[in-house]
């Protein structure tokens, strides 16, 4: 059994996004673990956010500082009403109730010795370096793991020192690797030749593995682990097999995750002596914001408050004490020779006096991942510090700054941001009306950080919130806005409800509704038209791709993010400025389900064991009970019935149709004669049919390449899968005839081993072939059968549930898959890996969702901001587990040409439809006189309204109709988007739509 089985105290449908990530050994020291926050603005309000709802054992708040105007634009946990009480005090209370099972609590003395060794984590946020250097060196020295994380304006930096000897006992989020294997040489060294459908580009020389279901060369089974080499034909050396017995077929060889070792210096090393995390090209303007810290350090030691926004003397004085500061030390003690960047360092202190929520989210949601991993030991910790700018949200080169004066403080929630942006920006974001498609795990974020802003909390602005679904119990460990409350209430409503409660001003308007087709009478021309842009947080590319689509098509910035574990990507498309949002190439195909052949008879993939197992679950204990319960009502022929359903369900029922069960017994010798059936007797049939040295016509092995030849499997009830096959499905039976079932493996196992096997020619009626149920008495045959059933109680059908563990619902599939797997020489499943196949669950961390949110906020800040060029815009990607950043500018739209016509995606051709409306003819030829074009083809959507190479009588019927004649509008539509064809086009030319303006 996976170990995800053995938790009794972790709620795990509350955290099986996070499972999904985490695995459960490291949920589980997370659970037992003890933090210290000191800091409770912007940042620190984040860093806590996320820990309380991952489910961090205890977490102690500390700051005795009185909550002051310039908090309330990061910190989500403040309101008005808590102007001049400790931010920790008025924090603790919201914090608590985003997770009962946390403990949260305030401390309120200083941060001493003994404090400190009650904690397994220290977090500093927002604190004097003095008082970083003093906790940071207590820490180091008696192995608490301690953390510095602040943001100054667009400028964010965070510091982890883990000890001299920290464990990672996982360094990687990746599964471990595995594929099949095709032949395993004699010799030294061993030679190992992967099936064809397996990537061997996924393997590296120094990768330890281990080896399973290998037939012939046993010793390698379950092995100590194994170097591997790579060869460069792409298979592997795996040591001397001299000794070893000679390789027959089957088996999969799987990657062993090793622990390693990290080493980290203490603060006051590493401040001189910085190890920073960033791609090679941005490793100096790294070590430069190292500097500009230090520099702020310094100006607020000796003056006493940090620098005033936009002031050019503050500004000056810091850059002097970066100067005077002298150049860094390497790694090895070395001097670096690199000049400081004084127009970096002073664009810094201009802009340091603000706390900005999406720097908060962005910075915050990295710091708590960091706590995560010195907890748990789970994935590589940075190494040691790490810069984030976004400075790039400023006015471009030519453009003025914002002056001193304009971003003074004014005792009000936005004071934070305006000593940034200055009050006219504030103002500017306070009229926008943004649409937010999706109120999940990113949209919640989304809303809080609109909150904050204030976007739309002003005359005419607005944010409107559309998602069709209802809250779950497993959006709680990662949507903040809800509450245990608010599960099976809508999304949007709950959401909306909560984002108000953040800041009263901001217009929210809920709506049930998802983008799509059906809803384009709603979300038409009359409503985009109010709406300056959208965001959208959507988890999957099909709705992401029509959402794009709208926004191309109203001409509206699009600001898109998503995630997947701890990976994560924001990007920002402007209509004019910068390329239009696609789908990754492979994108379309992701979801797309195997073909069913290859599913049923010849699996190559794990996924394939998995799909296989949940289909069996359906046909024999759901599609089974629901035809039985319908006959003969809706069937009155033999015929009917076969023209009805697809033939392997028609087998599969003829299996279901033997006696009814009356006792536990009788579901047990069912489910044992099911065992035997496809996974003995069922592989031993299908050999016949094809032998394992059968040949194709072209001389080639039938079995071969991806085809792996299946072995029937022995029953043995001492089997873990092969006893829980059988307890699974006769319980499951038993409930679907409304019969007790059992949980007492003990007791089955006994009475397995007892029963004979079952004869095959007692298992003829399940072995029922297609041609027998065309035949005319093998279909006459099941239709007496389906008669007889009907006389007595209808049978209860059992829908799949993925999310409860106690209805032998996964049991079934988890063991069937299993067993497949075995049958095929195909590497097993996991529980928790089976259940995210078959529930097609996108594994999910509040760290990953938070951080996007607050790229896309950056982002947001441009486009408010007015026209720019797309190199001030940035697309994201960030992987947490692997500690890789990265921000690049988006492409510019592609210009395409035909002639004398330029145009990108963005351009579109606009016609009205004028007074009286025009007919077909006359729309024609004003396009060829305005665009010197003879047009050829004319459609709507997949209406053809006119084609060159019809017949002259079609055309003169056609020409002088009115266009509004020849389609269908949608009600309130403003607009028909036409597309055009024009004479001496090339086939890949797509020309820019006509819009007909109604």
């Amino acid at each position: 059994m996976d170990t995800l089985e053995t938790s009794k105290s972790l709620d795990k449908e509350l955290y099986s996004r996070q499972l999904y990530v985490l695995g459960l050994p490291a949920m589980q020291r997370i659970q037992g673990a003890k933090v210290l926050l000191s800091g409770l603005q912007g940042l620190g309000a984040e860093v806590a956010k996320n820990l309380v709802l991952m489910g961090v054992g205890s977490l102690t708040l500390h700051d005795p500082h009185p909550t002051c105007w310039s908090d309330l634009a990061a910190q989500f946990l403040l309101s008005e009403q808590d102007l001049g009480r400790s931010r920790a005090e008025a924090s603790q209370k919201l914090l608590a109730e985003l997770n009962g099972a946390v403990q949260v609590c305030v401390y309120t003395g200083d941060i001493t010795k003994d404090l400190l060794l009650d904690f397994q984590v220290v977090v500093l946020t927002a604190s004097r370096l003095e008082e970083q250097l003093r906790v940071g060196t207590l820490c180091h020295e008696h192995g608490v793991c301690f953390l510095v994380a602040d943001t100054r304006g667009l400028v964010g930096q965070l510091f982890c020192d883990f000890g001299e000897n920290f464990t990672v006992q996982d360094p990687t989020e990746a599964e471990p690797l595995t594929a099949n294997i095709q032949h395993i040489s004699q010799g030294s060294p061993g030679i190992l030749t992967l099936r064809e459908e397996a990537d061997t580009h996924h393997f590296h020389t120094g990768d330890w593995v281990t080896f399973s279901g290998i037939e012939g060369m046993v010793e390698l089974n379950g092995c100590d682990p194994r170097p591997l080499h790579v060869r460069e034909d792409g298979t592997l050396e795996i040591g001397d097999t001299t000794a070893f017995s000679c390789y027959l077929r089957g088996g999969a060889v799987t990657e062993v995750k090793r622990a390693k070792t990290v080493s980290h210096e203490p603060l006051d090393t590493a401040l001189l002596q910085p190890r920073v995390v960033a791609q090679s090209a941005q490793k100096v303007r790294a070590r430069c914001l190292h500097q500009s810290f230090r520099a702020l350090h310094k100006f607020q030691q000796l003056h006493g408050r940090p620098p005033k926004p936009w002031d050019p003397v503050d500004a000056e004085m810091v850059v002097d004490l970066a100067q005077a500061m002298g150049p860094l030390k390497g790694t090895e003690g070395e001097p670096l020779e690199e000049q400081l960047d004084e127009a970096l360092v002073r664009t810094v202190a201009l802009s340091s006096a603000g706390g900005l929520s999406p720097m908060a989210a962005v910075l915050g949601a990295v710091a708590a991942q960091e706590v995560l991993k010195a907890i748990s030991g789970k994935f590589m910790p940075l190494d040691q510090w790490l810069y984030f700018d976004a400075l790039d949200c400023l006015p471009e080169d030519g453009d003025p700054f914002p002056n001193p004066e304009d971003c003074a403080p004014r005792c009000c929630r936005y004071d934070g941001q305006t000593a940034v942006f200055g009050t006219n920006f504030q103002e500017k974001l306070s009229h926008q009306h943004y649409l937010l498609v999706g109120a999940g795990a990113v949209g919640c974020e989304l809303l809080k950080s609109f909150a904050l802003m204030g976007l739309g909390a002003g005359d005419g602005g607005g944010v409107t919130v559309a998602d069709m679904d209802h809250v779950e119990l497993s959006n709680l460990s990662r949507q903040f806005l809800f509450r245990s409350q608010d599960i099976h209430r809508q999304k949007a409503e709950v959401a909306a409800e909560a984002t108000r409660r953040l800041n009263a001003d901001l217009q929210v308007t809920p709506l049930n509704l998802q983008l799509d087709p059906t809803t384009e009478d709603i979300f038409g021309d009359d409503f985009f038209s109010g709406v300056n842009g959208v965001a959208a947080a959507l988890d999957t590319f099909e709705a992401r791709d029509y959402v794009a689509a709208r926004c191309t098509h109203f001409l509206k910035p699009l600001l898109e993010a998503g995630t997947m574990g701890t990976r994560g990507s924001a990007s920002v498309f402007i209509p004019h400025v910068t390329e239009n949002y696609k789908a990754p190439s492979d994108a379309a195909s992701e979801d797309a389900p195997d073909p069913v052949c290859t599913v049923r008879y010849i699996p190559a993939t794990t996924e394939h064991t998995v799909q296989w197992a949940k289909g069996e679950f359906d046909d024999l204990f759901c599609e089974s009970a629901k035809t039985i319960n319908s006959h003969p009502q809706a069937l009155s022929s033999p015929e009917d019935l076969v023209k009805s359903q697809k033939q392997p369900l028609l087998q599969t029922m003829r299996g279901v149709l033997t006696e009814r069960p009356q006792t536990w017994q009788d579901c047990v010798l069912w489910a044992f004669g099911h065992w035997q059936l496809r996974f003995h007797y069922g592989i031993t049939q299908l050999l016949r049919t094809y032998p394992p040295d059968k040949v194709q016509e072209d001389g080639t092995p039938f079995w071969s390449g991806p085809k792996q030849c299946p072995q029937p499997l022995k029953f043995d009830a001492s089997q873990d899968m092969h006893l829980l096959y059988v307890l699974a499905a006769a319980n499951l039976y038993a409930q679907m005839h409304g019969l007790p079932g059992s949980q007492d493996q003990t007791a089955l196992r006994g009475l397995l081993n007892l029963l004979p096997l079952p004869d095959p020619q007692n298992l003829d009626r399940i072995f029922a072939s297609e041609l027998e149920l065309d035949s005319p008495s093998g279909c006459k045959q099941l239709h007496e059968d389906l008669k007889t059933w009907s006389k007595g109680p209808p049978l209860e059908p059992l829908t799949f549930e993925k999310d409860n563990d106690s209805n032998f619902h996964v049991d079934f599939v988890v063991a069937a898959a299993s067993l497949r797997a075995q049958n095929y020489g195909i590497p097993v499943a996991s529980h928790a890996e089976t259940k995210r196949i078959v529930g097609r669950i996108i594994p999910a961390v509040v760290t990953t969702t938070a951080a996007v949110a607050g790229l896309v906020g950056l982002e947001l800040y441009k486009v408010v901001g007015g026209l720019r060029s797309h190199h001030a815009f940035r697309h994201s990607y960030l992987h947490l587990a692997e500690n890789y950043f990265s921000r690049w500018v988006p492409k510019a739209p592609d210009i395409q040409k035909f002639h004398h016509l330029k145009w990108t995606c963005w351009d579109r051709l606009e016609v009205p439809a004028g007074q009286p409306e025009r007919t077909l003819e006359s729309l024609l030829a004003h396009i060829q006189e305005r665009q010197g074009l003879r047009v050829t083809m004319l459609l709507h959507g997949s209406a053809l309204l006119y084609s060159a190479g019809w017949s002259e009588e079609k055309q003169t019927q056609r020409l002088s109709r009115r266009v509004t004649d020849l389609v269908k509008k949608v009600p309130g539509q403003r607009v028909l988007v036409l597309e055009l064809g024009y004479e001496g086009e090339e086939d890949d030319t797509n020309f820019p739509r006509l819009h007909y303006k109604l």
